[in-house]
């Protein structure tokens, strides 16, 4: 105890050192609004795999595991909400309260209380500089799965992005985000900005829209932010992957690929009811990626 805390001058309360940011290891989950929840479960349940449970966080929802720690969180969508079907972005951490206690001593706005399931899981909410919603989930110790859901992790999440230095701020110099990749659909562009967590090989995805990109942020609409506030999930053999979910009648009505992405990764793209997108994605690269080389290693499961 003697040793956490740091001596005060004379007649002063003593002075705790500043608190370390504990891990950040991952993608916990994409939350996303449904319209219809019945088709939202025929997707994420039957096309997808995933094992549906209760959600501890809403009762009105569900969740869609893909992994132990890992799923799609799936809403009601509120009454006159806009064109976005994203809710939030969650990351898993090692140390709920302790980020949460970092965050705050940092000057950190709008950080919500901490949470906690009858399950033992705690997680708490904020924003980032362009209004996102972003949780930071521990899991709790117990957590199991006997899903059979076409891929057993979701690998990165991405969300439209405005503000590259703002959006940096936060997820860069207070988190500890890392560069991972960057390209564009042209020379000259940046369209996508990648970065990994500060303790893992998952990453979040910047789908850049205007000065910049290849995309005019005034033109953006329900089907473009379906596009791109997505979720990718990782697969070892992409033809493989596609040829069984055709065999099995489980591709969406709306899909597209296999094809080779800018970076060097085959994928294919899977759609829910609302136009959220699903990206499969080989987890290694197996051609020299465009604009920029990787500066951290990919994932290999």
């Amino acid at each position: 105890m003697l040793a956490a805390i740091l001596t005060a001058g004379p007649g002063m309360a003593p002075v705790k050192p500043p608190v370390d940011r504990p891990a950040i290891t991952g993608v916990s989950h994409l939350a996303i609004y449904a319209t219809n929840l019945a088709a939202a479960d025929d997707f994420y349940g039957r096309v997808l795999g995933a094992e549906k449970v209760a959600d501890p966080e809403s009762p009105k929802g569900a969740r869609y595991l893909f992994s132990e720690t890992q799923f799609v969180e799936v809403l009601p969508l509120p009454a006159g909400h806009g064109i976005s079907r994203l809710a939030h972005v969650a990351y898993s951490t090692t140390d709920a309260e302790a980020l949460r206690l970092y965050l705050t001593g940092r000057g950190a706005n709008g950080v919500t209380a901490l949470s906690t399931s009858r399950t033992g899981e705690r997680w708490f909410g904020m924003r980032d500089p362009e209004g996102n919603e972003v949780h930071f989930v521990q899991p709790p110790r117990t957590a199991s799965t006997t899903s059979v859901a076409v891929s057993g992790r979701i690998i990165h999440v991405g969300q439209v992005v405005r503000d590259r230095a703002a959006q940096d701020s936060f997820y860069r110099t207070l988190l500890g985000f890392r560069p991972y990749w960057f390209g564009a659909m042209k020379e000259g562009a940046t369209d996508w900005i990648s970065q990994m967590v500060p303790n893992g090989t998952d990453w979040l995805e910047y789908m850049m829209v205007g000065t910049g990109s290849t995309v005019d942020a005034k033109h953006i609409d329900g089907r473009l932010l379906g596009v791109f506030n997505h979720l990718s999930l990782g697969v070892s053999d992409m033809k493989a992957t596609v040829a069984r979910l055709t065999a099995e009648g489980r591709l969406s009505p709306r899909h597209d690929g296999p094809q080779m992405g800018r970076d060097g990764k085959w994928q294919a793209n899977l759609y829910d009811p609302d136009g959220t997108r699903v990206e499969l994605m080989e987890f290694q690269p197996v051609a020299e990626p465009c604009c920029s080389p990787f500066t951290a290693d990919s994932p290999t499961t």
